[in-house]
């Protein structure tokens, strides 16, 4: 029996890398990008908040996104103006553009199985943080707690978006392949909890009936465990849970 095919779920620029991987694994590997990643309208706020980089204390990123969108409008990391990311994707992303532990501070959870915005508050020196600028790269919307943290703990914290995301419309073609993949087991990695529960509603559309319980009975690979959350609050119970980073993705399959 060969087997399942691998459903990566990641937006599409992200996803060719880790398609590629699962291909080395003698895997297939389909990409269904569950989140559009597109710019903003009007990117003015993001390059004037990256001309003033030197000025903060520190600059947090929220997702690879984030990374992506901002380096669009960098030509090169200031020295000495630290970063805070929450995963082990953020830092991959951060690399790309030349911003390593060698030659940057970069925060982030010492945990990859908990790479999120509660550890890497824990991990910041919050106390020397107290009437410095902060600065959160983020998309239009977005979880408040690292803001209010850092507000609460008196940093002068700004946000900025970088991008604008949102679930893709049910197509045509995006129907076609839902109902492929669905009608077998597959392995689906799900890297974010926006993007799974607009799977979910992405199935009800095209199956009001049975189009839940049919995802409910797919294999889910996460990196987080407010993921595994969202995806056992939807019903489904195969459901493993991996960590921050590719790696760690490739290894549960």
């Amino acid at each position: 029996m060969p087997e399942p095919t691998v459903v990566i779920t990641r937006p599409r620029a992200q996803a060719d890398a880790l398609a590629q991987a699962v291909a080395g694994l003698g895997r297939q590997a389909v990409v269904l990008p569950l989140l559009d990643i597109a710019p903003l309208d009007d990117p003015a706020p993001l390059r004037a908040a990256l001309a003033r980089l030197p000025a903060y204390a520190l600059v947090a990123f929220v997702s690879p996104n984030a990374v992506e969108a901002a380096f669009a409008h960098i030509a090169a990391w200031p020295a000495g103006v630290p970063i805070g990311v929450v995963g082990e994707g953020s830092r991959a992303a951060l690399a790309r553009h030349g911003v390593t532990g060698a030659n940057a501070t970069i925060h982030s959870p010492p945990d990859p199985a908990l790479s999120d915005s509660e550890h890497l508050l824990a991990r910041l020196d919050l106390a020397a943080l107290a009437g410095k600028r902060v600065l959160i790269v983020r998309g239009e919307s977005g979880r408040e707690l690292m803001a209010d943290t850092l507000r609460a703990a008196g940093a002068l914290v700004e946000t900025v978006a970088a991008y604008r995301r949102s679930v893709p419309a049910l197509t045509d073609g995006l129907a076609r392949q839902l109902s492929s993949l669905l009608a077998g087991q597959n392995d689906w990695i799900i890297t974010s909890s926006e993007a799974l529960r607009g799977l979910a509603a992405l199935v009800r559309q095209l199956d009001p009936g049975a189009g839940l319980s049919r995802l409910q009975e797919q294999h889910l690979i996460v990196p987080h465990a407010r993921i595994a959350e969202t995806a056992r609050a939807l019903g489904c119970t195969r459901v493993t849970l991996t960590g921050s980073g590719d790696a760690r993705l490739l290894a549960a399959l």
